[in-house]
C-alpha cells in the first residue's frame, strides 16, 4: 500500500434538500429555493471572505447505477441496494487555489455512500500523486470538502467524512468512451461505450444537464472499476460510467 495519511478537517454544515435545491455555494449561507436567500451584497461579501479558487478539466466517473446514473437529473441511485459507490477522476488542466498552482494534478476520489447522496452518511478516500505539495494537498483538501464554497464541493464536501489520504502514481487513459485509470496498489476503472442489443454495434449516448453543477453535458458508456484504499473498497462491473468536461469555482 503506498503511503497514506488521513486527513482532519472542519466541516461545512448545509441544510441540504436535493434534488429541487438551489445553494449559493458560500458556506457562511445555506438555503432551499425561496426561503433564507442572502442579498446580492452579503454574497459578494463572503465571496471576497475565502479564498478564491477554479478547476477546469476533465472528469470521469463510474458509479454502481445503471448507465446513465439518474442521482444527475432525479436524485437518487439506481443500484441494486440504493447505494451510491463512486470512483471518480479529477484531471485539472487549468486550476488554483489563490496563489496556488493546481494545473496538471490528477486526483480520485474513491466514495462511499450507503442510500442517495443527500441522505449522507458517506465516506471519501482521496488519491494524489506522489509529486503533489502538501500546500497543493492543503488546496485540494479545503476545495473538495467544501470549506471554501463553490459547486459542486460546497454540497458534496458535506454529505462525506474523508477517512484518508494516498499518495500513488495514477495512470490515465484518455481515449474517449474507451477511457479509464489505473492506480499501484488501488485499483483501476475502465470505460466502454454502450452497445445496441440487437446489433452489437457501438451505441453513443450523452446527456445535457442545463441546470447540472457537476457537469453539463456528459458522454455516457458502461464501466467497471475495483478499487480498495484505507477500509473503503468498491467492485462493479457494467455500471455506470460517464465523460464529462468540468468549469468549477467559489467566484460568481
Amino acid at each position: 500500500m503506498p503511503p497514506a495519511g488521513t486527513v482532519s478537517l472542519p466541516r461545512v454544515h448545509w441544510s441540504l434538500r436535493w434534488p429541487g435545491w438551489r445553494c449559493c455555494g458560500i458556506p457562511e449561507y445555506s438555503r432551499r429555493c425561496g426561503t433564507g436567500c442572502p442579498s446580492d451584497d452579503d454574497r459578494r461579501t463572503a465571496m471576497n471572505a475565502v479564498t478564491p479558487w477554479q478547476l477546469q478539466g476533465l472528469g470521469f466517473e463510474f458509479c454502481n447505477c445503471q448507465p446513465g446514473c439518474t442521482c444527475n437529473f432525479s436524485g437518487f441511485p439506481t443500484s441494486a441496494d440504493g447505494s451510491c459507490k463512486a470512483a471518480v477522476l479529477t484531471r485539472i488542466e487549468s486550476g488554483h487555489c489563490g496563489d496556488v498552482e493546481l494545473s496538471g494534478i490528477d486526483a480520485v476520489g474513491l466514495l462511499d455512500w450507503p442510500r442517495a447522496i443527500h441522505d449522507g452518511g458517506g465516506r471519501a478516500v482521496f488519491v494524489v500523486p506522489p509529486e503533489v505539495g502538501d500546500e497543493q494537498l492543503g488546496a485540494l483538501a479545503q476545495i473538495f470538502t467544501g470549506q471554501l464554497g463553490g459547486m459542486p464541493w460546497a454540497i458534496l464536501g458535506a454529505t462525506y467524512e474523508v477517512a484518508g489520504v494516498v499518495r500513488a502514481p495514477i495512470a490515465v487513459t484518455d481515449d474517449d468512451l474507451h477511457s479509464g485509470f489505473a492506480i499501484p496498489g488501488v485499483g483501476r476503472a475502465q470505460g466502454s461505450t454502450l452497445k445496441n442489443p440487437v446489433t452489437g454495434e457501438d451505441h453513443r449516448v450523452a446527456i445535457d444537464l442545463d441546470q447540472g453543477f457537476i457537469w453539463k453535458r456528459g458522454d455516457c458508456g458502461q464501466g467497471s472499476f475495483e478499487v480498495a484504499a484505507e477500509g473503503v473498497a468498491l467492485k462493479f462491473d457494467d455500471s455506470n460510467w460517464i465523460r464529462y468536461r468540468f468549469d468549477w469555482t467559489n467566484q460568481g
